[in-house]
């Protein structure tokens, strides 16, 4: 398993597992809990270890589905790296630490391995923010801490007010949206050995599946999607989350890691679009 490393010297896998859709989309969709359930055994079974969630994802039912799993698999929680998201209505002292225990009390853990703000809200207080961060992690409740959707600016006032370093910014990235280069997020990472989540890497198929990514795959007789994976895992400082419901989908995602690109590959790929 490719990873990077936290500031702690902690390793993180390079791919993880999405879960946006499990269990419903904004609200709960009971009738698709056989399909995710087993769209999440599936994924725990090949190997995947980074899960990434969100309270408002399925309004919470999300989270409820990810823990029944890991409880029913009997998967040791200390081989998993879990993450959470707090919603942008959250954004006080007492909601953020109320969040944080609906969060652990739906998944039926103890900790976080990590959790994140969801979204920038304009008028937020980011001295009570951190206040309300710095206070889980001094609880034991979160292990380390990070953002979403956080342009420089914004990351730069968190980094003055949080305790401990912030670990990742997640984002939109791919062969498709490089709307977090373009805006120096990346780069702003990458000196502050922040880690960049990539979500959504294999967006938009119409304009993803190029002739330079078709050749590059037969190349390496994988499928487009797994050369779009490669291209990201494949950068220093980068890690993705793909989802998948489909067994050989997440199958593929995954081998997605041990693809080689070379330079000019990865060249190719990049000046494409």
């Amino acid at each position: 398993m490719k990873t990077e490393n936290l500031y702690t010297g902690e390793k993180i896998p390079k791919i993880g597992f999405g879960t946006w859709r499990i269990g419903g989309e904004s609200l709960p969709d009971p009738a698709s809990d056989s399909k995710s359930l087993a769209a999440l055994r599936s994924a725990l079974e090949l190997g995947y270890t980074h899960f990434d969630t969100a309270e408002i994802y399925a309004g919470g039912h999300t989270e409820e589905l990810l823990g029944r799993v890991i409880q029913e698999l009997g998967v040791n929680r200390k081989s998993l790296f879990i993450a959470s998201k707090v919603w942008q209505n959250h954004l006080k002292y007492d909601e953020i630490l109320c969040s944080c225990d609906n969060s652990l009390r739906r998944l039926g853990m103890g900790y976080l391995d990590l959790y994140l703000i969801h979204w920038p809200l304009a008028e937020m207080n980011m001295k009570e923010v951190c206040r309300g961060l710095n206070r889980l992690v001094k609880d034991n409740k979160v292990r380390y801490v990070g953002v979403s959707n956080f342009n420089v600016a914004l990351m730069k006032q968190m980094q003055d007010c949080l305790e401990s370093p912030l670990v990742t910014n997640q984002v939109p990235y791919g062969l498709t949206d490089r709307t977090y280069v373009d805006n120096k997020v990346l780069e702003y990472c990458r000196k502050n050995k922040i880690l960049l989540t990539a979500y959504s890497p294999v967006k938009d198929s119409k304009k993803l599946l190029t002739q330079t990514l078709r050749d590059i795959a037969a190349e390496h007789k994988a499928t487009p999607y797994q050369i779009a994976i490669a291209w990201i895992v494949q950068q220093p400082g980068v890690i993705t989350i793909p989802m998948s419901f489909n067994v050989r989908h997440q199958t593929e995602n995954l081998a997605a890691q041990n693809i080689v690109l070379s330079p000019a590959e990865m060249e190719r790929l990049t000046l494409q679009s």
